[in-house]
């Protein structure tokens, strides 16, 4: 896979996480306060809080992974280097036990190894793929994570929330409801695009989260308006 493809990749599938999160969290949430109070001011206003917490949480979590992730594939590089530089019989043995694991022997394997270890770049990025099974396009730019992430939930978490901004409470529910569920629907199909699975289970699966998620809130508003809390 080349490296564009390879990132647009984990760009997307980034955008996902974060606008499904924020899909599910703040429908299930509006639904709980529009059953609770019945008004679509406190709707909203609730909503719009969740939204920003809930974006702000999602990219601090990913901008914190993909940095912990970054400094732990740099540390294996650092490693690495040290290794060639100051043992480098023991990492030429390295890359000569690899080869010979995947089927290479005589000359042609005296060949390759030479090779390999006539670069140093490429001796230890030989060795960060092959023995420790990392690449640096696995690794993401923490900032741009964090932007992709925060914004992509603060679009999902909009889809939920909108309809209150148009109808009353009764209409804003179900409109919310069916708007979120269509949703999740596609990008759980989106989802399995990217992996290997059925688009249409998974599809199903996470619209039933979110479903379930709404249905839940709704009920915790509704139990709290029955003990006189809301």
């Amino acid at each position: 896979m080349k490296k564009e493809e390879h990132n647009n990749k984990v760009n997307f599938r980034e955008f996902i996480l974060g606008g499904q999160d924020g899909v599910v969290n703040v429908l299930g949430l509006v639904l709980g306060v529009a059953s609770a109070t019945n008004n679509t001011n406190i709707v909203i206003i609730s909503g719009i809080v969740a939204t920003v917490a809930e974006s702000i949480s999602m990219a601090a979590v990913a901008y914190t992974s993909s940095k912990a992730a970054k400094d732990y594939y740099e540390s294996i590089v650092q490693e690495e280097k040290t290794h060639v530089s100051y043992k480098p019989k023991l990492e030429k043995d390295t890359i000569k036990e690899i080869y010979y694991k995947k089927g290479f022997r005589g000359k042609v394997l005296n060949q390759i190894v030479k090779h390999i270890i006539s670069n140093k770049e490429l001796w230890v990025e030989t060795l960060l793929s092959e023995k420790h099974k990392v690449s640096k396009e696995e690794f993401k730019n923490p900032l741009k994570s964090a932007w992709i992430v925060g914004i992509s939930t603060v679009i999902g978490s909009s889809i939920p929330l909108a309809p209150f901004f148009i109808f009353n409470v009764k209409t804003g529910i179900i409109t919310s409801l069916i708007f979120a569920a269509l949703i999740l629907y596609i990008v759980g199909a989106l989802k399995a695009k990217l992996s290997i699975g059925s688009w249409k289970r998974s599809g199903l699966e996470l619209m039933i989260i979110g479903i379930v998620a709404a249905l839940l809130g709704y009920g915790v508003g509704l139990l709290l308006k029955g003990y006189g809390v809301a």
